[in-house]
């Protein structure tokens, strides 16, 4: 089970610029600047200042990842397991 599992939602919490590559990690649910969707981290590169995100959930017939820079994350956030079905 993923770390980001365990977070209580009361647990959000912004995250220190200056510590930000510290915070992430592979797996993590985070909320980026100017969206109100949650997005999962699933790559870090810490040199460059740059992830690669998708949204969550996922839906297996679309999943489109693409890259963003760590400082548009501003919040860790808990990752829901639920899926609902069409």
């Amino acid at each position: 089970m993923l770390y980001s599992n365990f977070i209580d939602s009361k647990s959000n919490y912004k995250i220190d610029k200056n510590n930000i590559c510290k915070n992430l990690y592979k797996g993590a649910c985070v909320k980026i600047k100017n969206s109100r969707k949650t997005f999962q981290v699933i790559g870090l590169n810490s040199k460059s200042k740059v992830c690669w995100i998708r949204e969550w959930p996922f839906a297996l017939e679309f999943n489109k990842t693409f890259s963003l820079e760590i400082n548009q994350i501003t919040l860790l956030t808990l990752c829901n397991n639920s899926v609902t079905e069409k």
